[in-house]
Formats: structure tokens, sequence, C-alpha cells
């Protein structure tokens, strides 16, 4: 068959070229065998199949070919598409090998076992392993799954900027950047006031992009770079915000496990935990989550955030995620509208998944009116100047209004299973890396 015959196709869709010749360009990621055959495992991004080269001399241009091949080659490969005799597979008895570049022969992450520093170091080649791409993979599900639910519930994508000249929740954990003659400026942690600007316009929105948190902390669940969506809605109350986001992930989950089964057997994800996540989600106060943590041996007191350690406990005792609600107004945002029937409490919840993950999304209420967003404001030390833009919401046309923060890192590492954040993002940046 000539070239000019010869389909390029991609290697998930192997199964509807069989018995026809094809060709095929990605890379060798792993070779086998010898004394007359070759077992070439191939991967074009899409999938991986298995190129088998043949010849029982040893002398023909194909086996000289495939015999100098190394880990990681770049090449094309043309050959008859065949299923596997045992396995729902395809692969390739191949024809022709043309190298596009041969890769040096010291290609640094072997099957052996490497640390996560030499790992992290690597990070440009780790990408490339089967784990690291079914993890990317999932994570583009996730993503995609926000942007449908979204769409399906008339919420309007609003971009919010990343240069800010105040913050969310103050500036103690905020990247400073001098901003020419405009004094200093801010890395966002948060899209949320921008989009509560914008509801006066679309009424519904969320946006989605880089946050930056200049936390010194080095958990298992943080970064110091990492993707945001946060959402916001007029007329919606505390309650209807918290519907809105329990459809959200069980949007997601259904989403997932519908599109990325193969990446979750090649992570070895318990799919059947993800398979009970269904609404409705159970809701407890605060003041319960306490109660219930203090039974468990912690020492916990009734005015503490959660840490990461406590949301794990409590965690234990539910397999679906767990809204706990009505913070302690103290330890929470100014913007928190307070729980009319408890002047102390923040009409606001976390929600925390099952297995370990803690907290994937944070909501509230916003406070609406202008003179208590005032007081809040000046309570909280924060400099009325650059939050007059905000003020101004309450000033025309304020209405009630609610909103959450979602951490895609964190959602899809609970849907992978992985044990730390930092796989979850393509390149990772911690208190102690930022290379590659």
């Amino acid at each position: 068959m000539s070239e000019a015959t010869v389909e390029t196709v991609l290697i998930k869709n192997l199964s509807q070229h069989v018995d026809k010749e094809v060709k095929i360009q990605g890379w060798m990621y792993n070779k086998r065998g010898g004394k007359g055959i070759f077992f070439l495992q191939l991967r074009d991004g899409s999938g991986m199949t298995q190129g088998i080269v043949f010849d029982k001399s040893e002398k023909s241009p194909l086996y000289k070919t495939a015999e100098k091949l190394t880990m990681e080659s770049s090449l094309k490969v043309t050959g008859q598409v065949s299923k596997h005799p045992k396995k729902d597979e395809y692969e390739i008895q191949v024809s022709e090998i043309e190298i596009v570049s041969l890769a040096a022969d010291d290609y640094p992450i072997s099957k052996k076992e490497h640390g996560p520093d030499f790992l992290l170091e690597n990070r440009h080649l780790w990408l490339r392993s089967n784990r690291q791409r079914a993890i990317q993979v999932v994570r583009n599900t996730v993503i995609n799954g926000i942007y449908e639910y979204f769409n399906q519930n008339d919420f309007i994508k609003i971009d919010s900027p990343i240069i800010t000249p105040n913050a969310c929740e103050g500036t103690t954990t905020l990247f400073e950047i001098d901003y020419f003659d405009e004094g200093t400026a801010y890395l966002s942690q948060s899209g949320q006031l921008y989009l509560e600007a914008a509801i006066g316009s679309v009424g519904r929105c969320f946006d989605f992009g880089p946050v930056f948190r200049a936390e010194k902390s080095k958990t298992r669940r943080h970064l110091t770079e990492f993707w945001m969506m946060d959402a916001e809605a007029a007329f919606v109350e505390h309650a209807e915000s918290m519907k809105i986001q329990e459809g959200l992930i069980v949007h997601v989950v259904k989403k997932v496990l519908a599109e990325n089964q193969k990446e979750l057997e090649v992570l070895e994800r318990d799919i059947e935990s993800l398979e009970k996540i269904e609404a409705p989600f159970p809701i407890i106060t605060h003041a319960e989550a306490v109660a219930q943590l203090q039974e468990l041996g912690s020492d916990i007191k009734e005015d503490d955030d959660l840490g990461g350690d406590d949301e794990t406990t409590i965690m234990e005792q539910y397999d679906r995620p767990l809204f706990v609600e009505k913070y302690p107004a103290k330890v929470k945002a100014f913007y928190m509208t307070r729980d009319p029937e408890n002047e102390d409490l923040a009409l606001c919840a976390d929600l925390l998944a099952p297995e370990g993950y803690g907290e994937i999304i944070g909501g509230s209420q916003r406070e609406h009116d202008y003179d208590t967003l005032l007081s809040r404001i000046r309570e909280h030390k924060l400099p009325e100047d650059a939050f007059k833009w905000y003020l101004d919401l309450r000033k025309y046309g304020s209405v009630p209004h609610s909103g959450f923060g979602l951490g895609v890192e964190r959602l899809t590492g609970w849907m992978c299973g992985t044990k730390h954040v930092r796989e979850t993002i393509p390149f990772p940046r911690l208190i102690n890396r930022m290379y590659p």
C-alpha cells in the first residue's frame, strides 16, 4: 500500500480500523523482546497500544530500526491493526518505522522507584507517565463538567482580574507586586468580589482561573498557585446556594465516572466510593461538628475553625460530601452575612469531601446592606478607599446574593484518589519549588 493511501489515525480509534493498514504518530514508551521479535509500547496522547515487530532472521531494516529505538523516542509507525487475542485491546503488526527523533539513552525516569523530589524536579518528563496522564485527563473532565453544569444552569462566564488593588480576606497571605505608579497591588486569591459586581449585569456568573496564596503551608492539600472556580448568583440565599453546590459536585462525579473509566483503572481508584455520591448531602452546623469532634477526642474549641485534621476526622463518619454551616463569624471573612437567628454566626458553609480530602468548596451568603458591610470593613481594619467600588454595589440596586469557590486541584485529587494535591496540577508551585 502506498504512503498516500495510509490513513493516519489516533490510537484511541484503532478499533475502527481492524485488518486495515494505518499510521500512528507518537512516542515509544517502552520496549521488550529481542531474538526475532520486539514489542513496542506506543502512545500518542489519546491512548496506548502495542506495536509488534517480527523478523526471525533479525536482519531486516525494520528490525534494525526497532532494535536501536530508545525509551521516549518519537516516531511514526505504519502497520496492520489487529485485535489482541486475549484482551479487549488493539495492536499493530508493524511494517514500517520512521524515527522522528531518537531520544538520548539516559532517560531519567525509569521503572524503578523515585522519590517525590526527584519526580518534581523532572516534572516536565514525569507528566508522560501513564498515571500522570490519567490524572490530567480526569482534571480535564472535571473542568469540562464545571463549565457544562454552569452553562446548563444559566450562569455566564465572567473573567475576573489576577492583579487587584485589594484582597478578599486581608493581605497577610497575598503576594505583593509594585504596580507602576499606582503603588502596591496583589496577585488575586479569588475573583469573588468582581463576580459580585457582575451579577448586577448578568444575574448569575462564574469565573475560572489561577489564584495565589502566600501562606507558608506544606500540607498535602496546599499549593501556592492553583486554579479556582468562583460563582455568584443574585437573589440566591444560603440554602439555595448549597443546593447549587450539591448539584455541581454530583454532576462532575457522574461525568468522571462516565468518561474516565480507563483512567480510573490506571489510577487504581476505588470507584465504589464515588458511585455513592448522590444528593442530598448531609448538613450539620459548626457547633454540631465541634461536638462530634470533641466526642471523638479532639481538643477543638467552640470558636475554632476546622483544621485539616478535624475535617479528616469528621469525614470518617460519612460516605458522601458533608456541608458544615454557620461558623463563628469571627473566624470567617468580612463579607459574609450574619445568621439572622444568631448574629455571632456567619451564614456560610464549607463542603467537605469524604476519604480524607477535606474542604473542596467554601461559600456564603454575601452581606448586601451598605451600612453593615461598611461597619464590617472597619471592624477588620481594611482600607475603605480600596473597597469603595465594592461598597458601591450596595448603594445601587443591592440584592441578596450568595456565592462559593471551588478548588479544582482538591476536587481532582478526590476524583483520582491522589495522596497529594501537587500531582493534580501540571506544574505545581509550592513554597519550596518553582522549577520547572
